[in-house]
């Protein structure tokens, strides 16, 4: 039977979007087909829907997860009444909920919705869905007494109207008052109560936003630039010192486009970081010349200048009702509320209240939800060399946000600190005693120290102390030795650098680990319906017998380490003994070779992809193995044909690919794609310290 749980306020401004996106992350943890349903909808696109149909790769159509609009819904209401609304609800719910196993359904949202006594409403098509309700509370404006009293009520309205309320959330609390809040709260209402305060950088409007709701046109600056939140409004009219003095950090500048002298003095404050600014408004229609323009885009590329028809007393008036949203286009924000979700909310308690019933399938989300998981339960600190690059701070960001772990970025401070600035990144002060630091491998004081250690490692290769001041500079190097000393967990890089220059600083330093007779690699391929591991596919170019029985060892306690079940298949042009020749016989010997040395693991091979991985042609080829048809680790026999394969999989089949996940170190690097996007960032970090969790409990 389909379990469905109803996220529904009490009124107006509540940002249940944050529960909503912290719930579906709950829900697809737990289980493969999670559907989405709105009763009552608003014309047009529906944002929430659409983040969490991208977020969360939902097979979903619009359609798919509305019942009525509110338009439509009032007049059926007028025609025939209330019962005849609630059943056309009931009938479309059960259509939806008929595909999945468990429904999020989400509540009106009382905005010019024309319907009487809302509230009412939500609790009996929450009752006649057979859900459970989780109602959530404003906090936005009211001392730690009203939240509270508002709190007690909601429960009451709902528990009285006969629903099974599973928890409360009061959200938009002042952080002021929300300690309070959670103290007042505890142990007064027999269900869990939660309090998330008032997060900014959600309320805050992107330039984007601006630019829509104005209807601006962009005279200059990129997607990044737009992406930007918006923390303040300035309002330039002064000469320019003065002006300059009222620059605050992440402001929107609003000027008559006539003020040549603001908007070059803004701009050039935002280059020196002093401060970072969001954009440049012009108003009035007004803008300046061509050469203002031109220095302008030299002075801060990618910085927004926009102009508008109005003048500053209506702009002002206009920019006033503009707030942040969770869309799909804000992936940032998603980020920033799942972070403050998972932190202010016991997640296993509420997971246990939605009694969720889990299957033995591991999905590609769920396999994702349970690196962050897994990382997050027992912390590590890992290093990012590539401190300055783009999407690295993008993944730091997300990463801290969520409590992942702690992190070191290696490079020059200050321009790591004015590189996350103009990328309007949120992260906190740099070396407080918190969980980011920030070292530059020149000028630190550990640069004496590791060349110390990396001379006397390479001294076998006639490395002096002088070459080997030099060489510990580099961020790669730097990383590694801090790995190597105890000072990180784990590494992680490869955005910005080559496969070589990650992990030869590892065979240098850090070298295998006892057991593992070379360093080899897999990628977790998430396919549609369930992740599979890929080896090797980014080390070893043509490994003998031995190495591939390493290998496939390897990657079988990668594979249980991480929650995939290990059958093994030794990839071959041949099927069993259906074929001859040098290649088949060296996958034929590692087979026995891993047979042999753990009889324990299921394997197959010599055997052909086909029939690995399809049960119909394994039924054919081989009837009675254990592995064929159903494999979920792939060795390749050479480097060439795994990695042509995990790409064309990549491409040709939409998987994400995480990895190149190094094995047989004795401490934990990992190397990235140069095309890593944001999202493979923070599953490889993820990774690396979930794999320093496993070396620590060995050792």
């Amino acid at each position: 039977m389909t379990r469905s749980v109803y996220v529904s306020g009490i009124g107006r401004g509540d940002g249940r979007q944050v529960v909503e996106l912290g719930l579906m992350e709950l829900l697809t943890r737990q289980v493969d087909r999670v559907g989405v349903f709105r009763p009552l909808a608003h014309e047009g696109p529906d944002p929430v829907f659409e983040l969490l149909r991208g977020r969360y790769r939902l097979g979903q159509s619009p359609e798919g997860a509305r019942g009525l609009g509110y338009a439509e819904a009032a007049e059926l209401q007028a025609a025939r009444g209330m019962d005849e609304l609630i059943t056309r609800l009931v009938d479309r719910f059960h259509e939806v909920a008929a595909a999945y196993e468990v429904v999020l359904v989400l509540g009106t949202d009382y905005a010019d919705t024309q319907l009487p006594a809302e509230l009412t409403l939500n609790a009996r098509l929450a009752n006649e869905f057979g859900a459970a309700v989780l109602p959530v509370v404003a906090g936005t404006g009211q001392d730690g007494d009203s939240v509270v009293a508002e709190v007690r009520n909601a429960h009451h309205a709902f528990a009285s109207l006969g629903c099974e309320v599973i928890a409360m959330v009061a959200n938009r609390v002042s952080a002021a008052e929300a300690p309070g809040a959670v103290e007042a709260l505890r142990g007064h209402l027999p269900v869990p109560v939660w309090v998330l305060p008032e997060e900014p950088a959600l309320s805050a409007p992107t330039v984007a936003q601006v630019v829509s709701a104005l209807g601006a046109e962009v005279l200059l600056g990129d997607a990044t630039g737009l992406g930007r939140d918006i923390r303040d409004f300035v309002f330039g009219g002064a000469m320019l010192p003065t002006f300059l003095t009222a620059l605050t950090e992440g402001c929107l500048v609003i000027t008559p486009g006539d003020r040549a002298d603001l908007v070059v003095g803004a701009l050039a404050a935002h280059s020196a970081g002093a401060p970072p600014i969001a954009g440049v408004l012009l108003t009035l229609g007004e803008r300046p010349g061509e050469e203002t323009m031109a220095l302008a885009a030299r002075l801060a590329p990618g910085t927004p200048v926009l102009s508008a028809a109005g003048g500053s007393f209506r702009t002002a008036t206009e920019l006033s009702g503009i707030e942040g949203k969770l869309t799909a286009a804000t992936p940032r924000k998603a980020e920033i509320a799942l972070g403050l979700f998972e932190s202010h909310v016991d997640t296993a308690a509420l997971t246990e209240r939605v009694s969720l019933v889990r299957g033995d399938r591991v999905t590609p989300m769920m396999f994702e939800h349970q690196l962050i998981e897994r990382a997050r339960a027992d912390r590590r600190h890992v290093v990012l060399p590539e401190g300055t690059e783009e999407r690295v701070l993008r993944a730091a960001e997300v990463l801290l946000r969520r409590n992942v772990c702690d992190l070191t970025l290696l490079g020059d401070e200050t321009t790591v600190r004015r590189r996350a600035a103009e990328l309007g990144l949120d992260l906190p002060a740099f070396d407080d005693g918190g969980a980011l630091r920030v070292v530059d491998p020149v000028t630190s004081p550990l640069r004496e120290r590791f060349a110390e250690v990396y001379a006397r490692l390479r001294a076998h290769r006639g490395v002096s102390h002088e070459l080997a001041h030099d060489v510990v500079a580099d961020v790669s190097y730097f990383g590694t030795l801090m790995v190597r000393e105890g000072l990180a967990d784990g590494m992680v890089s490869g955005a910005a650098h080559s496969t070589a220059a990650t992990i030869r600083p590892a065979f240098e330093v850090i070298k295998t680990s006892p057991g593992a007779s070379i360093v080899s690699s897999v990628f977790f391929m998430c396919l549609a319906d369930q992740v599979l591991v890929y080896g090797d596919c980014a080390v070893n170019p043509d490994p003998d017998a031995a190495q591939l029985a390493d290998i496939a060892i390897q990657s079988a306690a990668t594979a249980a380490h991480f929650g995939v079940d290990p059958r093994i298949a030794l990839l071959s042009y041949s099927t069993g003994t259906s074929g001859t020749g040098p290649d088949v016989d060296k996958v034929r010997e590692a087979t026995e070779l891993v047979r042999r040395l753990r009889p324990d693991l299921r394997v197959e091979g010599p055997i052909q992809y086909d029939a690995a991985v399809e049960p119909s042609v394994a039924a054919t080829k081989l009837p009675d193995s254990d592995v064929a048809g159903r494999a979920t680790i792939l060795v390749f026999p050479n480097l060439n044909t795994g990695n042509n394969t995990y790409k064309a999989v990549q491409r040709s089949a939409g998987a994400v690919a995480v990895g190149p996940v190094l094995q047989g170190l004795r401490k934990p690097v990992n190397d990235l794609s140069r095309g890593a996007l944001v999202q493979d960032i923070v599953n490889t970090v993820a990774i690396t310290a979930v794999q320093a969790q496993r070396q620590e409990d060995r050792a």
